[in-house]
């Protein structure tokens, strides 16, 4: 009798420490991510990566880059993917279309655009006017880039169909290679695209889209309202290691950022990768929470009716949560 109760003490009190045990030591849950573009733009999420996080959070994430917000999209709703991390025009585009069971955004990441007008030459006294009459690469009709680009155009008294010449044939990613062989007299770049131009000598850093637009909802993670609604433990938990990578982006220096992310970049040298963030952190590019307010959603929406891409507005309340972020930000 005195083994059996001995036997018992034991098993109680392996249950107890392995209830005690962090999240990364048990079963992790599979998720996987399709982000947009893999940039240091995005450095909180590769922080959160890099520095166990998500393991913390109880997830096994795997990171797909989709190469584009319409990529990124039919992916999370064909399921091939969980989570999606885009331009939140691609959730809208989804409902108006009638999607019964449309993406919905629970965290917002960046408030600026990430992207860079490079010029062939330096130009001290750059003003938007110098477009005119000139060719630009820039992005795919109705992705956030290109939107945020025509935006600043009109802001500034400029015509984008009429004013100047915008190459929108060119696939993403591969505008800076274009650029470099020859075409167009200004390229739209993200980084590491921009400094990489400027490291060649093939351009120079003119102006900041993410400087002159001001604050925009430029990117953010959804997931369909279905796969919200039946995992609200993995949305949360994803949620919980985003605001600590985010935190910790919000923390540290651009050196020690750099330096944590340069894993994810294994092909751009440590120097780089720390002037990149540190353009970024400049320029206020990351939010203190990953709340995705009502009022930026509304300007999102104005930008989108500016560029003649949406007929009617969508409500905010079926295409944001913000539950989840807040909890995280606790």
């Amino acid at each position: 009798m005195k083994k059996r109760w001995k036997l018992m003490s034991i098993c109680v009190s392996l249950v107890l420490l392995l209830a005690a045990l962090p999240a990364s030591a048990g079963e992790l849950t599979e998720v996987t991510l399709n982000e947009v573009a893999h940039s240091i733009f995005y450095a909180p999420q590769y922080a959160a990566i890099e520095l166990g996080y998500f393991e913390e959070e109880g997830i096994d994430l795997t990171l797909v880059n989709g190469f584009g917000a319409d990529k990124t999209m039919t992916a999370v709703l064909s399921r091939e993917a969980d989570i999606g991390f885009m331009g939140s025009e691609a959730s809208i585009y989804a409902y108006s279309q009638g999607a019964s069971d449309y993406v919905v955004n629970f965290a917002q990441l960046t408030q600026r655009a990430g992207n860079f007008l490079v010029a062939r030459e330096e130009m001290e006294d750059f003003t938007w006017e110098d477009l005119k009459g000139k060719e630009v690469l820039g992005g795919r009709k109705g992705g956030m880039p290109e939107m945020v680009f025509e935006y600043i155009l009109k802001q500034n008294g400029i015509d984008p169909m009429a004013d100047l010449e915008i190459d929108q044939s060119i696939d993403f990613g591969s505008t800076a290679a274009a650029f470099t062989g020859g075409q167009g007299d200004f390229t739209v770049e993200f980084e590491p695209g921009a400094t990489t131009l400027e490291l060649q000598g093939t351009g120079v850093v003119v102006a900041s889209l993410g400087v002159d637009s001001g604050y925009v909802p430029y990117t953010a993670y959804s997931a369909r309202k279905e796969f919200i609604e039946e995992n609200p433990e993995i949305i949360q938990k994803f949620t919980n290691a985003m605001q600590k990578g985010l935190d910790y982006v919000l923390s540290h220096t651009p050196e020690e950022i750099a330096e944590t992310i340069q894993p994810q970049f294994a092909e751009t040298d440590l120097e780089t990768i720390t002037t990149i963030v540190k353009r970024y952190a400049e320029q206020d590019t990351w939010k203190e929470n990953l709340v995705f307010e009502k009022e930026s959603f509304e300007l999102l929406e104005d930008i989108l009716q500016d560029a003649g891409e949406l007929e009617k507005r969508v409500p905010y309340e079926d295409l944001v949560d913000t539950s989840f972020a807040e909890k995280a930000a606790e």
